[in-house]
């Protein structure tokens, strides 16, 4: 039987589908795919608005109070192009598909992958709930603890995923050995370290999860009462903050997102940019809300509150994930196909858009091919997430 060419969409579909694969976290969050790219192509700097739900506020009586609905959304800029250069020879293009894939597209894409997912894990600094203590063995107690801060912020129970750097999957999958009473699922977890589903999530392990170094900020004092919103004025205290470091201030508890009511426990915050030492004013979130459907802490700070960090000051520790899936998104958009080539196809699977472009070059006999993804990342719901520190 004769060898048939291998095709730019035959390869572009192998492509992503071993790209899907590989992409652990991105394949574990919510994926958007906007169809109104396929009909003029992309281009960098394209933003998918996502709305968010709606908030309301409860009337109790019987007189009227009617509340506008005032929407919202998130941009998700779509402006990251990454993507992979290869050499086909004709000898390439005449293998089985796969054997292609196995000892072409396999290694491209890990890598792709790899870069893919880098990025986008960076969405864990948009993130201010976390459990555990920075340095120490992961345990299952700090797991449930992510669990119930999840349940705690409403966030459904499909889509939940459990996604461990290789620390904590070690320590875990240690300490619950014993735990499980499926067979399979006991001996996937002994002879393969997958630990499988357990306490609401689907628990994943993946190399990639970056290490969070905390700031050396230490002593830091609300300056001023009343404050409201994403900045917060500050004094008195020492130490340059980190984008991504957690902390809480005495006095501002969360309440519950429906009845508005304090649940005792103080409300986290995530500095979003780096700040210099010293009195000043930090980027923050959540926004500080204490009145309307938005309302998410039992009071504004007093002046002079005292403001206690996560972690340990100027110490590396590890990240894991705990999060339902609409906490973060990831988008990618047709890429425009280019004229006067040898060939060029797109393909979309499970809300990856790629581009596949080849050229033939009679001086080396070589198809020069290049497979391109547009993508963008967006944090859309932080409190459906929370961090895990440990070691």
């Amino acid at each position: 039987m004769p060898n048939t060419i291998l095709t730019a969409t035959a390869v572009t579909r192998e492509a992503l589908r071993v790209l899907h694969q590989k992409l652990n976290f991105v394949g574990s969050i919510t994926r958007e795919y906007d169809d109104s790219f396929a009909r003029q192509g992309a281009k960098v700097g394209d933003t998918l608005k996502v709305r968010l739900p709606n908030q309301y506020t409860v009337r109790t009586g019987a007189a009227l109070a009617a509340q506008d609905t005032t929407e919202s959304a998130v941009d998700l800029k779509v402006q990251t192009q990454k993507g992979v250069d290869l050499n086909f020879t004709s000898v390439d293009l005449t293998m089985n598909l796969d054997d292609f894939s196995e000892r072409v597209l396999e290694p491209a894409m890990s890598v792709l992958a790899a870069n893919i997912e880098a990025d986008a894990m960076s969405m864990y600094r948009d993130v201010y709930n976390q459990v555990g203590t920075a340095g120490q063995p992961a345990t299952f107690a700090k797991i449930l603890q992510g669990r119930k801060i999840l349940v705690d912020n409403l966030a459904p129970l499909a889509g939940r995923t459990c996604n461990l750097n290789t620390q904590d999957n070690v320590d875990l999958v240690d300490a619950l050995k014993g735990l499980f009473n499926d067979k399979a699922t006991i001996t996937k977890q002994n002879r393969e370290g997958y630990m499988g589903r357990t306490a609401g999530f689907d628990f994943m392990e993946n190399t990639l999860w970056p290490s969070h170094l905390r700031g050396a900020g230490a002593g830091y004092l609300v300056n001023g009462a009343g404050q409201t919103g994403a900045s917060l004025a500050i004094n008195t205290g020492t130490g340059a903050i980190k984008q991504g470091d957690v902390f809480t201030i005495a006095g501002v508890n969360r309440v519950h997102p429906e009845t508005k009511q304090s649940t005792g426990q103080p409300q986290s915050f995530v500095v979003t940019a780096d700040a210099a030492g010293g009195a000043g004013s930090w980027t923050i979130s959540p926004a500080i809300v204490t009145s309307g459907a938005g309302q998410n802490v039992s009071a504004a700070p007093a002046a002079g509150a005292a403001i206690t960090f996560a972690g340990v000051a100027s110490t590396t520790h590890g990240i894991s994930l705990a999060y339902q899936k609409g906490a973060f998104a990831f988008a990618t958009a047709d890429m425009v196909m280019p004229r006067g080539v040898d060939f060029a196809a797109r393909e979309a699977f499970d809300g990856i858009s790629m581009r596949i472009v080849r050229q033939y070059d009679i001086n080396s006999d070589k198809f020069p091919c290049r497979l391109d993804v547009l993508y963008g990342y967006k944090t859309l719901r932080p409190q459906l997430a929370c961090r895990l520190a440990n070691n």
